[in-house]
């Protein structure tokens, strides 16, 4: 599917804020995978694809929500902490600001990329304050694909995030994408079920020592 940050209806953030008060995972085949540090992970069978769309929700302690939006977005600083960036970047292509994202992958599998728009918002929902982003995988001629990584042509992704009331941040976010190739079924569990808490743990670690300008 292709998007460009302009395509993001209000729908899709205000979905994302509903959800972060009310999980939606009845009326479909939704299945609880781990639940692990805080952090719920599951996941819905793709019909389509094959693949598995994934819905996390936690609590992440001791970095406030405006912070936790802040690091996210700050693609330069995610260099530092995300040990599988391989390269990531944002161009302005069109007169729009696109997003490139390597992710190293294990010996010998091939790195994968991808391309993507993203838009934040902060919203008054319910009167809570929730920060929301939605990112969307776009096509762009100015960012070719690269020999030897394959480039990841189907991601969704939103993320909602708003205070705990003790200093930490509720969470909620849904991803889907489509890594192409052939990769072993231990990679793909140990990515639901250990990477994505993983990363939301790494980020918050990252809040402690991040410097706004």
């Amino acid at each position: 599917m292709e998007a460009g940050a302009g395509a993001f209806s209000e729908e899709q953030f205000r979905e994302a804020c509903a959800e972060l008060q009310r999980p939606a995972l009845s009326g479909a085949a939704w299945e609880l995978l781990v639940e692990t540090q805080g952090i719920s992970v599951y996941r819905l069978l793709d019909q389509q694809t094959g693949l598995y769309a994934h819905k996390v929700f936690g609590v992440l302690e001791d970095c406030l929500p405006d912070l936790l939006a802040d690091v996210y977005m700050d693609l330069a600083y995610r260099k530092q902490w995300d040990q599988y960036v391989k390269e990531l970047y944002e161009k302005e292509c069109n007169g729009e600001r696109v997003v490139y994202w390597q992710v190293k992958y294990p010996f010998p599998m091939s790195n994968r990329d991808y391309v993507y728009v993203r838009q934040r918002r902060e919203l008054d929902f319910e009167g809570r304050k929730v920060y929301v982003i939605v990112s969307q995988s776009t096509s762009e001629p100015q960012i070719p694909e690269k020999s030897g990584v394959i480039r990841v042509k189907q991601y969704s992704q939103r993320l909602a995030i708003q205070s705990d009331g003790k200093g930490g941040s509720k969470v909620f976010m849904y991803y889907f994408d489509n890594p192409g190739g052939q990769i072993p079924s231990w990679v793909i569990n140990w990515a639901a079920k250990n990477g994505v808490p993983n990363f939301l743990k790494d980020m918050v670690k990252a809040c402690q020592s991040y410097r706004r300008t």
